[in-house]
């Protein structure tokens, strides 16, 4: 009786090992490499793309254009200004004068004619015209400042969506080849039922564990589109595309002494850089409004040609005109007073943010180095983990084989040792990312 059994239990045995066997193998070359034929994209060509064709680039640098414009309109204040006028008036009644055995004159015609040249040129501003320009200057340094932190911040969250995108294609093909195996088993204990050798509950059971996977993989394919999705919005492609990317678990760690970390970011950080220049804008800005009530000297020369002149006031007449002209504000509502103190409240306010985004950097720097410290650590685990898993499932199929254990159990090994790997997979992926966010924190480029 125990022989029958014995064989009749064997024989289906064998054909179920061999395919638990032949999806264990390919989940360990899954884990291991996550290859695909239709890999497409690397990490290094989704960051190019995005940086070179990515609206929010192109705004900043037409932010750069406009400030080489505001430089140019700046500099226009050494420049002279000239232009051309002309011009008729018809008067009426017209002065006259009589004199009396000389007759009487007419002290200016009727038809006035003018033609002249004009030019205007400034003599001495008190240093206005250099102040503003060396503000634009500095405005055109951040604008420069702000495309760098722009692209760093798109090659973030590049790196994000890139590496969930790599965990999710993983996580997909593995559930794939645990739904293989679980309607393997499907159909082994089916058809040990319809012998007798197995229970409805093996059948329901089975059932129960495709149902769970199948659940689970909705859930993965659901986050994988909206990855996809929020990868095409970053390159512009049509939301109709899939892309696929590659398996790239490279990346150095940054060769930096811990107790250097901070220092390296003060001086390397956008954020901070850009407030730097913010602030030497702000005195800029304050340099240049107490200037406004300065006086300015300006060179003015005329030169044309009208009638009215005696005795023949219809003869056009060349003329011109040369002089100084000073303007000294006197009083101005006390509008420099209350510009001057509100330039000195923003410079104040600068050196805050300053301090404030500094208090930040640090808290980033110190979240970075335990997030990647912990994934160090969760790969070594899981590692282990994995060849704990390896060996329970080993154990496992040598059981199954002696008819200790049912296929249920064999199939749990199974799916542990496929779930330990995917965790493996995770951790690792974790590690590298966390990486990425070291860098970012530091201020070292990305891109």
């Amino acid at each position: 009786m125990n022989s029958i059994i014995n064989k009749r239990f064997i024989f289906p045995a064998i054909f179920i090992l061999l395919s638990v066997n032949s999806v264990i193998y390919g989940q360990i070359g899954v884990s291991q490499n996550f290859k695909s034929e239709t890999d497409s994209l690397s990490l290094k060509n989704i960051i190019e793309k995005i940086i070179s064709t990515h609206p929010s680039v192109k705004v900043a640098e037409e932010a750069i254009i406009n400030a080489d414009s505001k430089i140019g309109l700046a500099k226009t204040g050494y420049y002279p200004d000239a232009d051309a006028t002309a011009s008729f008036t018809n008067i009426g009644p017209v002065t006259k004068l009589s004199i009396p055995n000389m007759g009487t004159f007419q002290l200016y015609p009727e038809n006035n004619y003018s033609a002249s040249i004009n030019y205007r040129q400034l003599v001495y501003d008190f240093g206005r015209t250099r102040q503003n320009i060396e503000f634009e200057n500095e405005s055109k340094t951040i604008a420069q400042q702000t495309i760098e932190q722009v692209k760093q911040k798109l090659s973030l969250f590049a790196v994000n969506n890139y590496y969930t995108l790599v965990f999710l294609q993983a996580a997909i093909k593995i559930k794939d080849e645990q739904l293989a195996a679980l309607n393997s088993h499907l159909n082994y204990v089916e058809k040990m039922m319809a012998t007798g050798s197995a229970t409805e509950y093996q059948i329901l059971a089975t059932k129960v564990k495709i149902s769970t996977v199948e659940s689970q993989k909705v859930d993965i394919v659901a986050a994988r589109i909206a990855q996809q999705a929020s990868l095409n919005s970053l390159l512009g492609n049509d939301q109709e595309t899939g892309p696929v990317v590659k398996n790239d678990l490279k990346v150095d760690v940054p060769a930096i002494q811990s107790d250097s970390l901070l220092s390296f970011a003060y001086h390397n950080r956008d954020e901070i850089l850009l407030n730097e220049k913010r602030t030497s804008l702000a005195g800029l800005r304050l340099d240049l409004v107490k200037l406004q009530n300065k006086p300015v000297i300006n060179f003015i020369a005329s030169g044309g040609a009208k009638n009215g002149y005696i005795p023949d006031l219809k003869k056009l007449t060349p003329n011109y005109v040369l002089g100084l002209n000073l303007r000294i504000p006197l009083f101005d509502g006390m509008k420099t007073k209350y510009n001057v103190s509100q330039a000195q409240s923003a410079l104040t306010s600068l050196s805050y943010e300053t301090e404030i985004t500094k208090r930040g950097v640090s808290t980033e720097l110190s979240e970075a180095e335990a997030y990647m410290t912990a994934a160090l650590k969760k790969v070594s685990q899981f590692e282990l983990q994995v060849t704990q898993a390896l060996k329970a499932y080993n154990l496992a199929e040598t059981s199954f084989k002696a008819g200790t254990i049912t296929n249920l159990d064999l199939l749990d090994a199974s799916t542990s040792l496929s779930e330990s790997r995917l965790m493996l997979l995770k951790a690792k992926i974790d590690h590298v990312a966390s990486i990425y966010k070291l860098k970012a924190a530091l201020g070292e480029r990305i891109y």
